[in-house]
């Protein structure tokens, strides 16, 4: 499976390039795009003052210039936080997409979005102050409209960025669980 997999809004950290290196093992092709152009953060308020100086708007082309040459063959788009809106954004609007991996977040599912049949996997903390329950829960009701196939797996007492070893909301436990499903669902596409 050919994969774009796009960071947090920390950047292109050590624990992307590993999340990447476990699905390369797994015999994956894994695109890692840096948006932010070697810039990283290293903490949660740093990372947003970095995502707002870049802007929402220059991610975005960013996103779709890194995946341009290559969702013509079909992609499955995955993304960390941050890089799960830009994941979500991308999928929607290719009609090659082969599936959609959400680590650590979603994105507003636009009303004209049809994905038919797209499978979509997702990943979470329970709770999660940046996806609380009403808003997944329109989320999950908006990709159904959508068509998209979603299985949503939560993990209690985990913090938002819970797959990162170097950050406080490192679960060592969850992040295990999140990458062995996650191979499970990138199997099955």
């Amino acid at each position: 499976m050919e994969i774009m997999l796009f960071h947090s809004a920390y950047g292109l950290r050590p624990a992307v390039h590993a999340a990447a290196d476990r699905l390369r093992a797994a015999g994956h092709q894994v695109h890692v795009p840096d948006l932010y152009e070697g810039q990283t953060a290293d903490g949660a308020d740093e990372a947003m003052a970095l995502r707002d100086r870049i802007g929402w708007e220059e991610l975005t082309r960013r996103a779709v210039a890194a995946a341009a040459p290559h969702s013509d063959r079909g992609l499955v788009y995955a993304g960390l936080s941050l890089g799960a809106a830009f994941a979500q954004t991308l999928a929607v609007a290719d009609v090659k997409a082969r599936g959609l991996l959400l680590v650590h977040g979603t994105y507003e599912v636009p009303e004209e979005g049809a994905v038919r049949g797209l499978p979509v996997q997702l990943h979470v903390a329970d709770p999660d102050p940046f996806e609380p329950d009403d808003w997944l829960n329109t989320w999950y009701l908006g990709m159904g409209r959508a068509g998209a196939e979603v299985e949503v797996h939560r993990y209690r007492g985990a913090g938002h960025l819970y797959t990162d070893p170097d950050l406080d909301d490192y679960d060592a436990e969850a992040a295990e669980l999140t990458w062995s499903t996650s191979l499970e669902f990138l199997g099955g596409l």
